[in-house]
């Protein structure tokens, strides 16, 4: 079956960001239309990634509050876990948030097609899959096929107890011992969930340091608590061979101490994400893809193909749903004929972990690598009030600023709700606030969101808790 009459805009992808960006370009009145292979909208992100994974966190925060309340005199019975309301209860988020993206595709009239996409040429899709087959022409696409999970080829054996983020995210199980093999924000954000369900959680990570991306001094107190109720936590460490046996799955470990045989109930690898670029057909057009498999795009998402835009993961680092948003309505925009690029000049990170950490703009470890000057202006949550009523007292918040202007340049925060306090951040980069316009706007009191505000004034050593020298 063919269509004579094209779409003004085709998205191939329904993760948050191309159903944002489908839905910015029916607001702006282009005849638009969403392609997915899975029947239900929201991509890996909302079924299999972001929501399911937050929904855990929130369980296994349930269960280490409970278990921290004895500190307050507060005590209460060992929890008994019930995995399969559990399971429940998360496909129930999950359900809510898929059936709200499709009323608002339906009240937008997007067309929806469950279908696999490939492009016969720039300017065609041809679909496939649970849809008849048919050819869809377009003026303009959004490749937005976002990112999957990596497993090198050396762990890759043919076994259930070997997972990936989508598997551990199923819960098929509450392993007695269970090895993370990475201590990116994937691998911690499992490990937290495992950890309060009650496993017995080891970490490998080949690099010297948990989450490579940020700051040091703001991963210290979150590597502090996981060492306290982790098993194991080990640098420095490969996983050189995994054998499945009867009893369990063995690793084989290599790091500084030698090479050791452990055995795990299950493993979950969590190495990074690969761009799902393959198997759609771009050769047939003249889209460029990177050595690492990413789409080219320039700032207004635009391929080398001119009707091909591209968006999110499949466009490089950050893999993050929130700029795969943002890109989906530059995009969107682009194409409507608005001026539009993407320029941010801060991308907020978040590690769901306990503590959370979060940072945007620039961080002091890329501020040495590239030799800029900069200072840093601390505020330990020691000296919170809030901290101290909550018994979170190990906490940081740091500006990065330039040390001249005293423009802010970058944020990061380590701490209880982290990521919900970084968004300050991101709009003093953005309207180019100096520290002084940070410490100067009332915060109230007591609150974590304090902590922003005393951190700009020990830039210029007038913070209330806290003493610094005057610069």
């Amino acid at each position: 079956m063919n269509q004579t009459n094209p779409y003004d805009v085709i998205v191939i992808g329904a993760g948050p960001g191309g159903y944002a960006a489908a839905f910015r370009a029916a607001d702006l009145g282009l005849r638009t239309a969403l392609v997915d292979e899975d029947p239900r909208l929201g991509g890996v992100c909302l079924l299999r990634g972001c929501i399911p994974s937050k929904a855990l966190l929130h369980a296994a925060r349930l269960i280490t509050d409970a278990e921290e309340a004895r500190a307050w005199g507060i005590h209460f019975e060992k929890p008994r876990l019930d995995t399969e309301a559990l399971r429940r209860q998360v496909e129930t988020v999950v359900g809510k948030l898929v059936q709200g993206v499709q009323t608002l595709a339906r009240s937008r009239k997007v067309d929806v097609f469950q279908a696999r996409a490939t492009f016969k040429n720039a300017t065609t899709l041809a679909l496939s899959g649970s849809e008849a087959p048919r050819e869809l022409p377009f003026n303009h696409a959004i490749l937005a096929t976002g990112s999957r999970p990596v497993i090198p080829r050396s762990l890759q054996i043919e076994d259930p107890r070997i997972m990936d983020s989508t598997g551990a995210l199923n819960l098929p199980d509450v392993p007695r011992r269970l090895l993370v093999v990475g201590g990116g924000y994937i691998g911690m954000e499992l490990g937290t969930v495992y950890d309060a369900l009650g496993t017995e959680v080891t970490v490998v990570e080949a690099l010297p340091r948990l989450l490579t991306g940020a700051d040091p001094d703001l991963v210290r107190p979150l590597h502090q608590r996981m060492q306290r109720r982790f098993k194991a936590i080990r640098f420095d460490t490969l996983v050189e061979r995994l054998e499945a046996r009867k009893e369990g799955i063995a690793a084989t470990l290599k790091g500084p101490e030698g090479t050791a045989v452990d055995l795990f109930d299950r493993v979950l690898v969590a190495v990074g994400r690969a761009p799902n670029s393959g198997n759609l057909g771009l050769e047939q057009t003249n889209v460029k893809i990177s050595s690492h498999g990413f789409v080219e795009v320039d700032r207004q998402m635009r391929t080398a193909e001119p009707s091909i835009f591209a968006i999110g993961d499949v466009v490089g680092e950050p893999m993050l749903a929130h700029k795969a948003t943002h890109q989906g309505r530059v995009a969107a925009d682009v194409i409507a004929g608005n001026p539009a690029s993407f320029d941010a000049a801060a991308v907020p990170a978040v590690v769901f972990t306990d503590p959370e950490i979060a940072w945007c703009g620039l961080t002091e470890e890329a501020a040495k690598a590239s030799g800029q000057a900069v200072a840093k202006a601390k505020f330990p949550w020691g000296a919170s009030g809030r901290a101290a009523t909550l018994g979170r007292t190990e906490g940081l918040t740091k500006l990065i600023v330039d040390p001249d202007s005293g423009r802010v340049l970058g944020v990061g925060i380590c701490g209880v709700g982290a990521g919900e306090l970084i968004s300050e951040g991101v709009l003093a980069i953005e309207m180019g606030a100096v520290a002084e316009d940070v410490a100067a706007s009332i915060h109230p009191h007591p609150t974590l969101s304090e902590t922003i505000m005393e951190a700009a004034e020990t830039f210029t050593g007038q913070a209330t808790h806290f003493f610094s020298p005057k610069r």
